[in-house]
């Protein structure tokens, strides 16, 4: 079994009225297929290209491995010259991944490869926007963006699979209280609901990226996503207008960031376990109650 999930929407173009009043007020995802057509990096970005232009520094790698509660929520599992990594991601599967690692510094003549669709709203964050890279195989454990920005992310060189859900059913999700990730105990594309109950009933959308395709991910949406080929997307991130919105944003990324890695560094176990044990409450809570509504 698995989650209610719906398919995204998709189409090729979109006016910047029919987007405003459709997906960005409403707060809906989207698939936008024609959006990076005119890119540069529509014909040019594949994982050779990106060897080339960025070549032999170290990055870190991530795994799927559950965090460590001693340790910040990003940290690395390894390290790798970065064309050595495009050369595993090429012919193997590997859960190991790339990010927070930006391959635009290191190469600033990506910068004139992409546009940010200015054309659809304003209030692009970024000069130098995150970049991931992933392995066949390989996923992004289910979590939403600290900084409550709205994404654009476009996908290059191979598919992948994308799960979405709208911020209401955080409990409902086993939220890890003072982060925002999941509980990392379940299955998101088979998920045991005798084991997590409060996920059954959960809806979601769910997405497959093709090379080229921007998906737009709304403020606040949570995501999973799995890479079915060594790939990697780009995100171009927007401030929401709403003052309450970016308000969370600066609570997320100053007071509770900091209040969370100084219980992880003082309490480590014994922190992570009362966190855990707080988000199973908490999901049990919500469905008792059935939220929401």
């Amino acid at each position: 079994m698995n989650f209610e999930l719906t398919p995204i929407d998709i189409i090729n173009d979109i006016s910047k009225a029919d987007f405003e009043k459709n997906y960005l007020n409403t707060r809906r995802p989207l698939i936008i297929k024609n959006m990076s057509k005119n890119w540069p990096a529509y014909e040019k970005w594949n994982l050779d290209y990106m060897k080339t232009v960025v070549g032999d520094r170290t990055v870190p790698l991530y795994d799927s491995s559950k965090a460590d509660p001693s340790k910040p929520i990003n940290a690395s599992a390894a390290e790798m010259k970065f064309a050595d990594y495009i050369e595993l991601i090429k012919n193997t599967p590997t859960d190991l991944r790339i990010f927070l690692f930006d391959p635009i510094k290191q190469a600033p003549g990506l910068l004139d490869d992409y546009h940010a669709p200015k054309e659809l709203m304003g209030g692009f964050l970024d000069s130098y926007p995150n970049m991931f890279f992933g392995g066949k195989g390989s996923v992004t454990f289910l979590h939403y963006d600290i900084d409550l920005a709205h994404i654009f992310h476009t996908h290059f060189n191979g598919r992948k699979h994308v799960i979405l859900f709208e911020n209401k059913w955080k409990d409902r999700l086993y939220q890890i209280p003072y982060a925002t990730y999941a509980l990392e105990d379940y299955d998101v594309e088979k998920p045991d609901f005798n084991k997590f109950p409060a996920l059954r009933g959960v809806k979601g959308i769910e997405a497959f990226l093709d090379h080229g395709d921007t998906l737009f991910m709304p403020t606040g949406y949570w995501h999973w996503m799995k890479y079915l080929d060594g790939s990697f997307s780009i995100s171009l991130r927007a401030w929401d207008k709403s003052l309450l919105v970016k308000a969370k944003s600066l609570y997320n990324l100053t007071i509770q960031r900091k209040f969370d890695d100084f219980m992880k560094a003082n309490f480590r176990e014994k922190y992570m376990t009362w966190k855990e044990g707080l988000a199973i409450r908490r999901a049990n809570k919500a469905l008792a109650s059935q939220k929401p509504r």
